[in-house]
């Protein structure tokens, strides 16, 4: 018996010393009797049946005793013989499927001997006594399970009572002390405890109906075969399961040191950043604004390289499927994010550029407004009226972009607004008059000083630019409001009247307001 068990331990380990021979399992009464070799010209499992047919005709002929099987020695291999006829044949790629150090002779020998024991078999499992003792052990075994089962209900129903009336106080008590939201979030945690306990009890449920409905089926020797398939349905997924987990092990270590070496390089690079960022590191090549752009671009090109090495540690990777979706998403991705890549670039272009900053007023083709964000995708302003403006990066990078605030502070914002004013009144005068508007609006630069300039001399009457400076570009709609108060009140103090835009011809009424009538 010990010999025959280490037999059949070597009859698990495929053979690969020819590709062109294979084995099978020779199989009578639900069992497995022992493997046989074949070839390409006479298959293993077409030999398996055979043998199998040969041992069963001999089972149910009562008159043959077990005993009668005899052993006789070929020149080709070793015989097992019946009543004198052949029954089958062990040949040399037999000996070699059991692995070395086995003899023919002895291997022969523990076939014969295996036979007989499954003839015994066959026929004292089909006795009526054996029959009716395996029929009331299948009656037991269904009542166990019936009775597993509605334990198991009834058990889960009372567990699932008693935590629903702890719940449900925690949830009263928690009413009581804190916002909705949180009750919320208490009421899918009980939900989600329900569902688990639910799954628990149908994969218990399930367990036990297979184990107890696989050992019925083994009881009877017209469904022990059927018993053998459903054992091995789930002792085959569990045991390639686990020979893969443990094949895995050294690419699980890598890719952990490798997350663990990305992590803490991500770490550092963050730490670098944020000093640059808050200007606690400073660099004369590298502006403190920078700082969080380039950290996500070096964050995110780790992370590539950090995918590269880990791609073929990856379970599955290998595989025309896993290729094939990888394929697939490439594809899809790159269909589908072509605005998306140009938005980015053009994002981190416009933050080198240092086009402009968070707070600047900028105007881009017909839009004026102050950024309040800027993002990767795309940029954020508020409009003059109160109005948010978003704006993809891509179009910015293509559009002229005017900044207001990006010298207003080192040199000045120039403002200029023009007036036509007739040649009947001396152009020293005016600039007098303009420059003195200048100097009675409040928020304008005294330093450097405000200008005029003459720009055209017009058919009826001399444009006049007055350019002014200030520092702060997010009032200079105020500022041009407050000027153009003052140039006219000095004006109509001084009785000149504006001839801007247009100017057709003189009507009896003076073209100015007198002070009276302010």
């Amino acid at each position: 018996m010990a010999l025959w068990l280490s037999l059949s331990a070597h009859a698990q380990i495929p053979s690969s010393e020819s590709p062109g021979i294979q084995s099978a399992d020779v199989v009578v009464n639900g069992e497995v009797v022992f493997p046989v070799r074949g070839i390409s010209a006479f298959p293993a499992g077409k030999r398996a049946r055979q043998i199998a047919e040969q041992i069963v005709i001999l089972a149910k002929d009562n008159s043959f005793s077990p005993d009668a099987l005899t052993i006789r020695d070929t020149s080709w291999g070793s015989e097992i013989d019946a009543r004198g006829h052949r029954l089958f044949t062990i040949v040399d790629a037999d000996v070699a499927l059991q692995g070395p150090g086995i003899e023919r002779r002895v291997l022969a020998e523990t076939y014969r001997q295996r036979i007989a024991e499954v003839i015994r078999d066959y026929r004292r499992d089909r006795t009526p006594r054996v029959l009716l003792a395996n029929l009331g052990r299948a009656v037991l075994i269904l009542a166990l399970l019936a009775g597993v089962l509605f334990v198991s209900v009834r058990g889960f129903r009372w567990l699932e009572a008693l935590l629903e009336r702890h719940f449900k106080q925690r949830l009263v008590a928690l009413e009581n002390r804190t916002i909705g939201s949180l009750i919320l979030q208490a009421e899918q945690l009980w939900q989600l405890l329900r569902t688990t306990l639910k799954l628990f009890r149908t994969l218990l449920a399930v367990l036990a109906a297979y184990v107890l409905v696989n050992i019925v089926l083994g009881l009877f020797p017209w469904t022990r075969q059927l018993s053998l398939l459903l054992l091995d349905y789930l002792i085959t997924p569990l045991l390639r399961i686990g020979t893969a987990v443990l094949d895995y092990i050294p690419s699980l270590v890598f890719l952990l040191v490798l997350i663990w070496i990305v992590r803490y390089a991500i770490r550092v690079t963050r730490l670098f950043f944020a000093a640059v960022a808050h200007q606690r590191l400073q660099l004369k090549w590298f502006e403190a604004e920078w700082a969080w752009p380039t950290y996500r671009i070096v964050r995110a090109v780790l992370i590539l390289v950090a995918i590269i090495l880990a791609y073929p540690y990856i379970p599955g990777s290998g595989s025309d499927a896993f290729k094939g979706v990888s394929i697939l998403i490439g594809v899809l991705f790159s269909l589908g994010s072509t605005s998306v890549i140009a938005n980015i670039i053009a994002g981190y272009t416009m933050t080198y550029r240092r086009a402009f900053r968070v707070g600047d007023r900028i105007r881009i083709e017909q839009t004026v407004g102050d950024v309040t964000d800027i993002r990767v995708l795309v940029t954020h302003l508020r409009s003059l009226k109160n109005e948010e403006v978003i704006l993809p990066n891509s179009k910015i990078l293509n559009s002229d972009v005017v900044n207001y605030s990006s010298l207003a502070k080192e040199r000045g914002l120039l403002l200029h607004t023009t007036v036509g004013i007739g040649y009947d009144v001396s152009w020293r005068q005016v600039e007098a008059m303009l420059l003195s508007a200048a100097d009675r609006t409040e928020g304008l630069l005294r330093q450097p000083r405000p200008f005029v300039l003459q720009q055209a001399l017009g058919d009826f009457a001399v444009s006049y630019e007055l350019n002014v400076y200030c520092d702060d570009a997010s009032q200079m709609m105020q500022l041009y409001t407050a000027l153009h108060r003052n140039i006219q009140d000095v004006f109509n103090e001084h009785s000149v009247q504006i001839m801007t835009p247009h100017y057709m011809g003189d009507t009896p009424e003076p073209k100015f307001v007198p002070k009276d009538e302010w």
